[in-house]
């Protein structure tokens, strides 16, 4: 999201610096995603003697623009004034080509996994990623996980491709037909990578303020609560969203991307 709030920043004048009090700061997973994102001040940056003009954004690690936490600290606030920006990732030619020989192209991604090291993670599972990837194979489509330490779901039956790295993964994205899959890192990457995607939501978080208005994000009808833990309201909106209702949008998207071909 931060590279979609720091898109063109170059081309009016200026780049983009993320941090407070006149410090950039990243987390470690700032580096692989603005890497050769010129529209980006890195950490350093603003210790040179000779800079370009930095516009100064508050959103950084502890302190983001969608969201905060409430007294309790149980629940995410959401901001409804933010919405995100499709952000812009740059792959290198050898990146590319790499994908290109080890991926093919014309497949569907699907990504069952969502980070369990994040205390919210259990309201954003899903569990029917393996009867949708059945039901696409079954139409002899070519569907596709990525396979990386500290995964804890693997599909039966789809073809894999590891990945090692962040970067890697998305140059394995840039290829995909279609990307399926829950609400974070990677349908982000298919938004900045004009990748159609399926997101499951669900009721966690909403898609008015962290979707794409091009993908499909489906929410099992329910307003998104924000709770950190264990929550029987998630779960439910989970349970909502139905096989068929993603295999029908995979159709559409799947019959939309060929005729765009023609």
């Amino acid at each position: 999201m931060g590279s979609g709030l720091a898109r063109e920043a170059k081309l009016i004048g200026h780049r983009i610096a993320f941090g407070h009090s006149g410090r950039i700061l990243w987390s470690k997973h700032a580096y692989p995603i603005f890497y050769h994102n010129q529209n980006v001040a890195r950490p350093g940056d603003e210790l040179r003697a000779f800079q370009p003009v930095f516009k100064w954004i508050e959103h950084y690690p502890g302190n983001r623009l969608y969201n905060k936490l409430d007294h309790a600290k149980t629940r995410w606030i959401w901001n409804y004034d933010f919405k995100a920006i499709p952000g812009e990732l740059f792959l290198t030619p050898a990146e590319q080509k790499r994908a290109e020989i080890d991926a093919g192209s014309n497949f569907i991604l699907i990504e069952p996994n969502v980070p369990m090291w994040k205390r919210s993670s259990w309201n954003k599972m899903w569990h029917g990623y393996q009867e949708v990837a059945d039901r696409l194979k079954a139409r002899e489509l070519d569907v596709v996980q990525l396979v990386y330490q500290g995964m804890h779901t693997k599909l039966r039956g789809v073809r894999y491709l590891t990945s090692t790295n962040i970067r890697q993964a998305m140059a394995y994205l840039a290829r995909a037909r279609l990307f399926i899959g829950p609400e974070g890192g990677l349908h982000h990457a298919a938004a900045a990578l004009n990748v159609p995607a399926i997101v499951l939501f669900g009721g966690f978080v909403p898609p008015a303020i962290t979707g794409y208005d091009f993908h499909v994000n489906l929410t099992g009808g329910v307003e998104a609560c924000g709770a950190l833990d264990h929550c029987t309201h998630c779960k439910l909106a989970m349970r909502k969203i139905t096989t068929d209702e993603v295999m029908a949008h995979a159709y559409q998207k799947i019959k939309y991307d060929e005729v765009c071909a023609l």
